[in-house]
């Protein structure tokens, strides 16, 4: 499985511009309920407010110091411009003053930089200790979700959710509120110090603003729809790719390799076209707003020097209310680049809340029942079941199973054989009537209770990254090294892990593909022994493994179920000839029942479903 790495509006680092255009030419995803999500998000800060508290008084303090650099500049530059003026032939310059003005600057500068580092220190703690606490519940969350939840969801979807998801909601906390503070601040300061320096130019300053606006919501208009296109022409590209590169033995086999390429040269000449288009249009907003700013620039420069002519204000002035116009336009800028981040981390956060929000299973009982030593008579009861209440699988299904038997359990792909063992292992709730063991209905027992009787050996392996030791002592906690071998002989899988390099100690890799299908089962197997359930269920457990291997397990098997109540789902016949009771089921209903001799004497579905396999056994070895 491949994971999409999730960016930010602007496709570059929070609170960026992201390129040219910054977040504001890309499409945004939203919300469905922004204020409900914000409201959630913010009842998990809550138990941080005092740091965020301490984050906006920094936030501020730093902001402010920042702020009054240029006004103590421009005296500066007024001292200069007076000690020239006075006598242009021998300049009379103040270094004292001028040297003072530079120590207040960078004292200044030092106090807003020690601000702003303790602003960041605190908010990396708010941020990690929230998305701490998120990730936790959601965890849990997801513990307590029923199997039908995952069944209804992809692996990709839920992990996005926890990962992708998480990361850009800690990636805003981290970043962009404290650029969002600091940004209205400067807004708002830079605003203050304009307006004491001259109401006039400040008013021109701002005149210039709404047009810049204008021309960014223009082009941002224009160019979203060739991003969204670029997006989905990515997307596209992508699933080609990976499609291709999945599947390139079998393209490579039916000669599709010229399609393959066509089909990738299209997608990307299609990509090529929206890509520029989106680019060009991204790129046309800065010698726009660059324009209109210097037209700004220049009228303040004309005013202001017949002000400072007219000795209305100083020239220290207008170098300061320059820069505070260059420094006036980046904030609001980043503004809206930051609303569009918000944006799409209430929609991260309101993804995160649907899993919190999910229906969970029902709670065990408080005074559960204990069976402390499972016989393994096991009964359903009228039991009645359907994924969706409209939509009944099972109805009125009865089963007696008595302590020790193996029961078989056969029929068509999607009669409702997994289903049943579903249901056993209360993996799903049924709808009526009731299943026990010993007698004690299992909605009384508590599932991990339950589920620790049963060993399963499913057909789909299951291993994590870890020694072959691990994966095996899996199956039972404080498991010696001496039973951990024991149970590897009794799966017939002690002779290939002593061939291995490392043996025991061979570390199976994130999708165990350093070993065969088939040995990976042989691995199961044994943790399901070494487990020594008192109740088993195997479903195709020697399906992945070669005709020899499964003689021989099929006899470890036999030796591990003595005893032991069993449940087998089988496709190959064969493997189910000396169950005590085989259930055939179509369309979660059990059709018929019995013995293996019994059903083949009723001449039913059992016999006929018996007799094409091997009818088509005979015909593949008249074949070869």
């Amino acid at each position: 499985m491949t994971q999409q790495r999730t960016q930010r509006p602007g496709g570059g680092p929070v609170g960026g511009h992201g390129g040219p255009m910054g977040g504001m030419g890309r499409p945004v995803e939203k919300a469905k309920n922004f204020k409900v999500t914000t409201k959630r998000l913010v009842e998990y800060l809550s138990p941080q407010k005092y740091n965020f508290l301490a984050v906006l008084i920094f936030a501020v303090a730093s902001t402010v110091f920042n702020i009054l650099g240029p006004k103590v500049m421009g005296k500066a530059t007024t001292k200069l411009g007076e000690g020239i003026l006075k006598n242009p032939s021998a300049p009379s310059i103040d270094f004292t003053y001028i040297g003072q003005i530079l120590l207040m600057m960078v004292a200044l500068y030092i106090i807003s930089a020690l601000f702003s580092y303790m602003m960041s220190y605190i908010m990396a703690s708010v941020s990690q200790k929230t998305v701490y606490t998120m990730r936790n519940d959601v965890k849990s969350k997801l513990d307590r979700l029923p199997l039908k939840y995952f069944d209804a969801h992809t692996h990709g979807e839920i992990l996005s959710r926890v990962t992708n998801d998480m990361d850009n909601i800690a990636a805003t906390l981290q970043q962009s509120l404290t650029q969002l503070i600091t940004s209205f601040v400067t807004v708002a300061g830079i605003l203050i110090m304009m307006l004491t320096i001259s109401p006039v130019m400040t008013l021109i300053a701002i005149v210039t603003l709404p047009v810049s606006l204008l021309i960014t919501a223009f082009i941002a208009k224009k160019s979203q729809k060739y991003f969204a296109d670029q997006q989905k022409s990515i997307g596209a590209l992508n699933g080609h790719v990976e499609e291709m590169y999945t599947g390139h033995k079998i393209v490579k086999a039916f000669g599709h390799e010229e399609d393959s390429i066509a089909e990738f040269e299209k997608i990307n000449e299609r990509l090529y076209n929206v890509g520029w288009k989106a680019q060009f249009m991204s790129g046309v907003i800065f010698p726009a707003l660059n324009f209109v700013n210097n037209i700004g620039y220049v009228i303040v420069c004309v005013i202001g020097g017949l002000m400072v002519a007219k000795r209305k204000i100083e020239i220290g002035d207008i170098q300061a209310f320059i820069q505070y116009i260059r420094n006036f336009t980046h904030p609001i800028t980043q503004l809206a680049n930051i609303a569009n981040v918000i944006q799409s981390t209430i929609a991260s956060a309101e993804r995160v809340f649907e899993v919190l929000d999910e229906t969970e299973e029902t709670a065990d009982r408080e005074d559960s029942s204990v069976i402390k030593a499972p016989r393994g008579e096991v009964k359903f009861e009228h039991v009645r079941f359907g994924y969706k209440e409209d939509a009944i699988l099972m109805e009125d299904l009865s089963i007696d199973v008595k302590e020790g038997q193996t029961i078989a359990i056969v029929g068509p792909t999607g009669a409702g054989k997994t289903t049943l063992v579903n249901l056993l292992m209360r993996f799903y709730e049924i709808q009526g009537g009731k299943i026990t063991v010993d007698g004690v209905d299992i909605k009384d027992i508590k599932r991990g209770d339950l589920r620790t009787m049963f060993g399963m050996v499913l057909q789909d392996t299951w291993l994590f990254n870890g020694s072959i030791r691990d994966n095996i002592a899996y199956g039972r906690e404080g498991a010696t090294e001496e039973d951990i071998i024991d149970a590897a002989k009794a799966a017939h899988a002690h002779h290939f892990i002593k061939t291995l390099p490392e043996g025991y100690a061979t570390v199976l890799n994130e999708e165990a593909s350093n070993i065969s299908q088939g040995q990976k089962q042989l691995l199961t197997i044994a943790r399901a022994i070494l487990a020594d359930p008192s109740m088993l269920i195997l479903d195709e457990a020697t399906s992945n493994v070669d005709t020899r291997t499964e003689l021989l397990i099929q006899k470890a098997m036999t030796n591990l179920m003595q005893g032991r109540t069993s449940f087998v789902i089988a496709h190959r016949l064969s493997t189910i000839r000396d169950s005590d009771l085989i259930l055939v089921m179509n369309h979660g209903t059990i059709i018929e029942q019995g013995s293996h001799t019994e059903l083949l004497v009723k001449g039913g579905f059992y016999a006929d479903l018996y007799n094409s396999q091997f009818t088509e056994a005979d015909l593949g070895n008249e074949a070869v």
